[in-house]
């Protein structure tokens, strides 16, 4: 009976050890952030709420790579200034750093990190294959990457968290995160949901897919972890990802759920997500 009383436990610190590993590189000392005061955000704030769902920020971050790859120039930079062929798990967990320093870290680290990703972005540049120029630090490309990322983590949030969520509170959550896209340098950058999709609409003449968005998209959905414990619910937020893309963006990656599967997918992806609440309550 004393194991069986402790066994919830145990699986909770299981499931909690093993996203804490996925997200942070302890080989290398890493630990998770923790929350501050003094963010640049106060606590209770809508993106607190959004940004602290382990499962909901997983599938809004995949679907978010996917939309950015669409676009020819942040395409280029990754494949000419990163080695995320080699390490894409490694780029997936410091862009999770990322977002939870600057929502949830004191305010000198969460500006700290911010002007690190822009002295790196000052160094990436180059040309198409076509021979037109890019640079990382465009404001165009970073309000790209910036409005792909808040619309994939509240849709996913919205999907598999809080369905109900108002209109307002979803404004909220644009004009918060537009704190940290400014301070990269995007522009423009939305401030509501309406604004978020005019700039969606308004960018959309501008992507197109080819080999090398092929390669990098199989890369994101195809990559294993090596936790057998992590690897299911991986596989489906794979999945939920793709489902949670716009019908047009799927369409562009030629990938799709069957009405049979969708369903399966969902019911899945929200389970997971609810487990990964428990483990962390």
């Amino acid at each position: 009976m004393q194991g069986t009383r402790f066994l919830p436990g145990r699986l909770k610190a299981a499931i909690s050890h093993q996203v804490v590993s996925l997200f942070n590189d302890v080989d290398r000392g890493e630990k998770p952030v923790i929350r501050s005061d003094h963010a640049l955000f106060p606590r209770g704030s809508v993106i607190w709420r959004v940004h602290g769902d382990v499962g909901t920020m997983m599938v809004g971050g995949i679907a978010s790579l996917l939309m950015q790859m669409l676009h020819p120039s942040v395409l280029a930079g990754v494949w000419d200034h990163s080695n995320f062929r080699a390490d894409m798990h490694g780029r997936l967990r410091r862009t999770a750093r990322f977002i939870a320093k600057t929502t949830y870290a004191e305010r000198d680290e969460a500006e700290a990190a911010i002007t690190t990703v822009r002295r790196v972005h000052e160094h990436v540049s180059g040309q198409l294959p076509e021979g037109k120029p890019y640079h990382a630090n465009d404001p165009h490309l970073l309000a790209w990457v910036h409005v792909t990322e808040a619309s994939s983590f509240l849709d996913a949030w919205i999907r598999y968290s809080e369905p109900l969520m108002s209109r307002a509170d979803q404004d909220r959550y644009f004009a918060q995160i537009a704190l940290i896209g400014e301070a990269l340098g995007a522009a423009p950058v939305p401030r509501t949901r309406a604004e978020a999709q005019r700039i969606i609409a308004a960018t959309k003449p501008e992507l197109r897919v080819d080999a090398r968005t092929r390669e990098v998209a199989d890369l994101i959905l195809k990559g294993r972890v090596t936790s057998g414990l992590t690897e299911m619910p991986r596989k489906l937020a794979m999945q939920a990802a793709v489902d949670l893309l716009p019908p047009w963006a799927r369409a562009m990656h030629g990938r799709r759920l069957s009405p049979l599967e969708r369903p399966f997918v969902r019911v899945g992806t929200f389970g997971v997500a609810q487990t990964l609440r428990w483990a962390f309550r």
